[in-house]
């Protein structure tokens, strides 16, 4: 519950003690009474303020508002309702793939239901809390669980409170910031599902970002397997040793590939793709490019070497496991596959949370290299 309150009221009734981000904290006569956010209009040199009761928990959240616009916004949260937990988030990730696509407004009309993020708040295009990577501590619920660390596919958010089976303990062996990145582990195991690579298989991935380091990083666990990682960033050589695998150029890709794995989102990528697979193989499409259209190079020897065009998506667990796979006991694996820390090479320094607005331009850039971008709360 709040409610409108004058601030020169405030001033005669109320002392302030300190600032909580936007919220402030005020006494009376030594007492902690009522949070105040800040100033929301002035009207008649007056300043008008809204007032939530102590008990009320206040909590930040990113928000997609218009084309390459957010913001943060408050939110009062009520009482934690039966088997839920509260969580105050400790890291999180952007996904430069999908969330660039909601930064720029460029998701069709048609996918705005499929699109949707498991928790999101608002409606597509605009404006929406977006987000599905969070590591976060338990700061309400089951006594056994206080205190715990856990990885849900929330949005971005300061505090939030959800059922208890959203949510997922984190393993003693894994960091809180390697956690972060459980969602695209969950996608390109999803990936490889579809794929059926197999031991001594050549493959090629295309494109180093994120989703396809993990992709090759798993592949490069095959015995006997040649596995190598493309990308138009030189750069990009030093993390594939690093995860295990070969790495080569576009230009240089291996070419007559028992397996083609597509995760550049270029046109460019794709043609590679095609140029790289062998007869008859199988080019999986993990892209998604959002409302824009591609050049698809079809013509040449695409038919008759018989290729394959297939798209993995991780909103459908993999026809080889759908029978007997939850998807939550598909997530819980991708997070059991995060100890390796050689992993901690996909992520970036930290940026903090309330940097978000000012910062994502040129996160989404296409000018930007950045692999996994962290997300640090206070």
């Amino acid at each position: 519950m709040t409610r409108r309150i004058d601030a020169a009221f405030m001033g005669r009734l109320f002392t302030k003690v300190f600032n909580l981000s936007q919220a402030h904290l005020y006494c009376m006569h030594g007492a902690p009474t009522v949070y105040v956010s800040k100033r929301i209009f002035t009207f008649s040199t007056k300043d008008f303020y809204v007032v939530y009761p102590l008990a009320s928990v206040v909590s930040q959240s990113l928000w997609y508002v218009a084309p390459e616009l957010t913001e943060i916004r408050s939110e009062v949260l009520g009482p934690l309702p039966e088997n839920s937990v509260q969580v105050r988030s400790v890291f999180g990730a952007l996904s430069r793939g999908t969330e660039s696509l909601i930064f720029k407004g460029l998701v069709p009309e048609s996918e705005y239901t499929r699109m949707e993020a498991p928790f999101m708040g608002g409606k597509l295009p605009f404006p929406v809390k977006y987000g599905y990577s969070n590591v976060g501590r338990i700061e309400l619920g089951p006594s056994e669980l206080i205190g715990q660390l856990v990885f849900s596919l929330m949005p971005h958010q300061s505090i939030f409170q959800t059922e208890l089976a959203n949510v997922l303990v984190i393993p003693a062996e894994i960091p809180a910031q390697r956690a972060v990145l459980a969602a695209n582990m969950e996608t390109a195991l999803n990936a490889v599902w579809d794929a059926s690579p197999g031991p001594g298989d050549r493959i090629v991935i295309i494109g180093a970002g994120v989703l396809g380091s993990l992709v090759a990083y798993l592949c490069g666990h095959l015995p006997g397997a040649e596995v190598t990682l493309v990308d138009i960033n030189p750069e990009r050589a030093v993390l594939a040793k690093k995860l295990g695998v070969q790495f080569s150029s576009p230009e240089l890709a291996p070419k007559d590939c028992d397996l083609v794995i597509h995760c550049s989102a270029s046109a460019a990528g794709l043609s590679t793709a095609i140029e790289s697979a062998g007869e008859e193989a199988i080019i999986i499409e993990l892209s998604w490019y959002g409302s824009s259209k591609i050049d698809v190079p079809l013509g040449r020897a695409f038919h008759s070497r018989q290729l394959t065009l297939q798209s993995s998506q991780v909103g459908h667990i993999s026809l080889t496991r759908r029978p007997r796979w939850s998807h939550r006991r598909r997530l819980a694996t991708a997070l059991g596959m995060l100890s390796d820390s050689r992993l901690d090479n996909l992520l970036t320094e930290p940026i903090s949370f309330e940097s978000l607005p000012s910062k994502l331009p040129q996160i989404f850039s296409a000018q930007s290299t950045q692999l996994c971008c962290l997300i640090q709360y206070k």
